[in-house]
């Protein structure tokens, strides 16, 4: 990223002072001169209550009121990153170790492998394949051949049944909107197909590989701000044009309604999932592909009650995932309708029952079944027949994550890959017949992974509810009372916060900080119940788990006030955005990215609306005290000491408008009494992150690094290596 300026304009952003506020600054204090923000006069009527919005106008990003006031943000922001001493040595820090081999868990379709591999430092995966593992692989697509500065990414890809093809959609500078292009694998070169205006959806292949169904909307008068409503699914045809692709099922009486599109292994059955906005709940329809193009749409469950994921269908049988009676997951089998069907749901026939770990996910691989477990948010996998017979475990190495498993019926062997907070993902081969597990990729690393460790805690939230947090540092090290200490959260959207790695926190590890994940209701750690207990009218409890862990660091002698810095993303930005504006007191330093902070306007913007399964809505007047009770932008205090605080987005991010952290940083600055720096970094090509090249996030996490190392008093250059 660039936040360079012109340098009348840099100066007249800068610091009056140079230093900062942590121990190791000069002794008078830093006094920042922020950029001149419009405060307008628009005032909402919410219910009978006025609701002013001084910064409407900074929901305009390309209003040249809005370009002037990015511009001058980024150029206060980077005299402040560029002045801090550390910040060079942890960008070679971050690099060193980000230069590493990587590859995804293969799939294979057609007889073909298909991977992705980075070298280390490529701004973009490779896309490889093979029809022999251990053969030489061919490249198939090189993103970073397709742009100058590595901000197109290859975000999604199906290959065709019979392996000849591969569809694949490509991203630009981060936005959700895919176009969809088609290999030819053989020659290595694209047909002229293109598919647009598709996101949040797959694509899935006719049995004889002529062509694909796929989700589209209509083309949007704003990328950034358009609504997406109206999903629809079509049929294209190899060799013709967008405008000629033939209509397979819409809803237009609900225009909320998204779907997903799979084809069976045998091509005789298209399932549609029904999806309307967020929640774990679908409709599941079907189409019999032998009974030619008038076929019709048979709604299989129409109820919207529950998930129905397809697993695998043979000989008119179904194996499904569910949480139908069954919040924490459930394998079922169902076998589907003659002709004569009456409309009645059919009998679930229960496989693998709901049980005390929550189940994640299943795959039907040759004639098992895969099953991957969250035993107090961390990894187990079972294998069972088709049956349900209990067969086999999976033996991991410890507290991890284990994804992948993708297979067909058929198939003698599954991928996964295992990764953990100190260790990088490593590639796996499982033979589902046998149990045998033989390591595939092997990832060589810089650093000795035995050097650090994880545990898990257990610490009661205020309303007693017992949460579970992950405690990663270099091994051995006992509390000590002055523990720098990260704490990262989400707590939202069934989406659960599971040990991996990243290369940031295991930086922040070596530097003698404490990397705390606390799994925060909201999340799907432990099924539905969890999930509910963290949304709607139940979301403070998000907040006060939050709180709770940071109260909890505190107390038990990990670290203080002065050493403790909060972290998240999306989703987590709104829990930072809420922690710093009901707990101004407890954080030194937030680092809230590309968040949902103006609770009251969020479903406004192109796939908003879809979060009011988790979160409601403010015309709703039940849930609009709910939602201004703690929306971070409507809950900033004039005269509060806010921690230093570093915002973080994209001014094109399409899913979580820039216009959250604008307005939000905006008025953070008016409000602040502190003299510590609140701040706001840029991304002027990169949206919420998907897709984001090797050295954008690079340079982003230097930048998080160095401002929390800053502002907590630690000093990375005396154990850096």
């Amino acid at each position: 990223m660039k936040l360079l300026a012109p340098l009348l304009l840099a100066l007249s952003c800068a610091p009056i002072k140079s230093g900062n506020t942590s121990p190791e600054a000069a002794s008078s204090p830093v006094k920042y001169t922020y950029p001149d923000a419009r405060k307008g006069d628009v005032v909402d009527d919410y219910h009978g209550t006025a609701i002013a919005d001084p910064y409407r106008w900074l929901e305009d990003p390309d209003s040249p009121e809005a370009r002037e006031w990015i511009t001058a943000q980024n150029a206060l922001t980077d005299s402040v990153l560029g002045g801090i001493p550390a910040h060079d040595a942890i960008h070679a820090r971050l690099t060193e170790l980000w230069n590493f081999e990587r590859f995804s868990a293969p799939i294979k379709k057609g007889g073909r492998y298909f991977y992705f591999h980075n070298d280390g430092l490529a701004e973009q995966p490779t896309l490889m394949t093979a029809t022999d593992l251990d053969a030489d692989p061919a490249v198939l697509i090189d993103p970073t051949t397709l742009s100058e500065d590595g901000t197109l990414a290859l975000v999604e890809m199906a290959p065709s049944p019979d392996g000849r093809l591969l569809a694949y959609a490509i991203s630009d500078g981060g936005s959700d909107w895919r176009i969809w292009r088609v290999r030819d694998i053989g020659a290595g070169t694209d047909l002229p197909d293109e598919v647009r205006w598709s996101k949040f959806a797959n694509v899935a292949w006719a049995p004889d590989s002529s062509g694909f169904t796929y989700c589209r909307y209509p083309e949007p008068e704003d990328l950034l701000e358009s609504i997406s409503l109206n999903q629809t699914l079509y049929h294209h045809v190899l060799g013709t044009t967008q405008d000629a692709d033939t209509l397979v099922f819409a809803e237009p009486d609900h225009p909320k309604r998204g779907f997903g599109a799979e084809v069976s292994k045998d091509g005789t059955t298209l399932f549609i999932s029904v999806w309307e906005g967020t929640a774990n709940k679908n409709r599941l329809y079907l189409r019999d592909l032998t009974a030619g193009e008038d076929a019709r749409v048979v709604r299989l469950f129409d109820t919207m009650d529950a998930a129905y994921r397809v697993l695998a269908k043979q000989d008119g049988r179904v194996w499904m995932w569910t949480n139908l009676d069954a919040p924490r997951g459930r394998v079922v089998a169902v076998e589907l309708p003659g002709a004569d069907w009456d409309g009645t749901p059919p009998v679930l026939h229960e496989i693998v029952p709901e049980g005390e770990a929550t189940l994640e996910g299943a795959s039907v691989v040759g004639e098992s079944l895969v099953a991957r477990y969250l035993q107090d948010a961390h990894t187990a996998v079972r294998v069972f027949d088709l049956e349900g017979g209990r067969a086999r475990d999976v033996a991991l190495p410890g507290m991890g994550t284990a994804i992948g498993f993708r297979g067909e019926p058929g198939d003698p062997e599954t991928f996964y890959s295992y990764s953990s907070f100190s260790t990088p993902a490593s590639i796996q081969r499982l033979d589902v017949e046998t149990g045998e597990v033989t390591p595939w990729k092997q990832p060589e690393l810089k650093f000795d992974p035995a050097d650090f460790e994880t545990r898990q805690v257990f610490y009661e939230s205020a309303d007693g509810t017992k949460i579970p947090m992950f405690l990663s540092h270099k091994a051995g090290l006992e509390p000590t009372g002055d523990m720098p200490t990260l704490l990262y959260g989400y707590g939202g959207f069934n989406i659960s916060l599971t040990p991996g790695f990243k290369v940031a926190p295991l930086v922040w590890m070596e530097m003698g900080g404490v990397y705390a994940v606390p799994n925060l209701r909201g999340g799907g750690e432990y099924g539905e119940a969890w999930h509910d207990a963290g949304r709607l009218a139940s979301k403070q409890n998000v907040f006060d788990d939050f709180i709770g862990a940071a109260s909890w660091l505190i107390d038990l002698g990990y670290t203080r006030r002065e050493r403790l810095a909060i972290s998240g993303r999306s989703n987590g930005g709104l829990l930072v955005g809420a922690a710093i504006t009901q707990r101004p007191d407890l954080f030194a330093a937030a680092l809230p990215a590309v968040g949902v902070l103006d609770m009251l306007r969020y479903h406004l913007f192109t796939i908003g609306w879809a979060w009011a399964d988790d979160y409601g809505r403010a015309d709703d007047p039940e849930m609009f005290p709910v939602l201004h009770a703690y929306s971070p932008l409507h809950n900033i205090a004039p005269g509060t000491k806010f921690p230093a605080t570093l915002i973080l987005t994209g001014d094109h991010d399409d899913r979580v408008v820039p216009a959250h952290s604008f307005k939000f940083a905006a008025a953070v600055q008016a409000a602040h009494a502190g003299e510590d720096p609140v701040l706001i970094r840029i991304e002027t090509r990169g949206g919420h992150g998907g897709g984001k090249s090797t050295s954008m996030q690079i340079d982003e996490r230097a930048a998080e690094l160095a401002f929390i190392t800053q502002q907590l008093g630690v000093r990375p250059t005396k154990v850096l290596r």
